[in-house]
């Protein structure tokens, strides 16, 4: 085995969940990779929510700074009628199935962020989709983060999650609920274009017992093979749930900050507790191994 491959083997601090300005994130790419290595990251992926465009400045300023890059994306998929995410590791980010998916949910994500906009206005908040649409840049991948984030730029809100919580959540007054491409699509770009599909932060999903494993059922016959456990999304708690979730249906297991910005977001690049040692890392999996070779 190179020697390459065996740092990988046997290393820790893996960030594989992040966000830049691409989508709802507020650094730029370069930056990200930067703030991964300064704070001793030993394998990162840049994860934007439905697009790409990112990547190959993070992976040439990873490179630049030896630090191990895998490819990423974070996908919306509508699942059992929610809203679930699904990441990518280790993609081809130029295969053409991949973009072809990413831009039919980028058009969604336009359509949706016109509806909420509507509905902000009729709630009192006039402006506010040209408000998220200048605090996004990219139209293609305005988001909820977006609309939050400026209703607290203008001090109408204190915090962000306020924003969320009476007007943003799933069943929130100014959420407009989107059908997005299916698991089994997901998969499919994932996977055409050579990665591995994790299901993100499980413990967000307001799925029921039942739900969960049917989920988790699913997602492993469509040939997934890894779940988020420890991630910024989660509290101590679930990390233990959610690590023997995936010991029990054979999951590798992920761990990511899910860092957004530095004054948004739980925790920084690379703090999330290292994985149990009984778990079975997604770098393991031989397609991300051969990445990284």
């Amino acid at each position: 085995m190179p020697t390459e491959s065996k740092k990988i083997q046997s290393m820790q601090r893996a960030d594989l969940h992040c966000h830049s300005n691409i989508s709802d994130g507020v650094l730029e790419p370069a930056d990200l990779a930067r703030r991964a290595s300064a704070n001793g990251v030993e394998l990162w992926a840049l994860t934007d929510h439905d697009e790409v465009t990112g990547v190959a400045v993070a992976r040439q300023v990873a490179q630049s700074l030896n630090l191990p890059f895998l490819a990423g994306v974070e996908i919306s998929v509508t699942w059992a009628g929610r809203t679930l995410h699904v990441v990518g590791l280790g993609i081809d980010d130029a295969h053409p199935a991949l973009l072809g998916g990413l831009a039919a949910i980028r058009q969604q994500r336009i359509d949706r962020a016109k509806g909420m906009g509507q509905r902000f206005s009729d709630l009192g908040y006039p402006g506010t989709y040209e408000g998220a649409l200048r605090v996004a840049g990219n139209p293609g991948l305005i988001s909820r983060t977006h609309f939050a984030r400026h209703l607290v730029q203008t001090g109408q809100f204190s915090h962000m999650q306020a924003v969320f919580d009476q007007y943003l959540k799933d069943d929130g007054a100014a959420f407009v609920p989107t059908v997005w491409p299916t698991l089994e699509q997901a998969l499919g770009w994932i996977h055409a274009a050579s990665g591995v599909a994790v299901i993100a932060h499980p413990g967000r999903y307001l799925y029921t017992e039942l739900q969960f494993d049917g989920l988790f059922t699913a997602f492993k016959d469509l040939g997934g093979q890894a779940i988020e456990v420890n991630t910024g999304s989660h509290n101590p708690g679930q990390f233990q749930t959610y690590g023997d979730v995936a010991k029990h249906y054979g999951f590798l297991a992920s761990t990511g900050s899910d860092f957004h910005g530095p004054k948004e977001s739980r925790c920084d690049l690379g703090e999330v507790p290292f994985l149990h040692q009984d778990l079975t890392p997604v770098w393991h999996a031989p397609a991300i191994e051969a990445r990284l070779a």
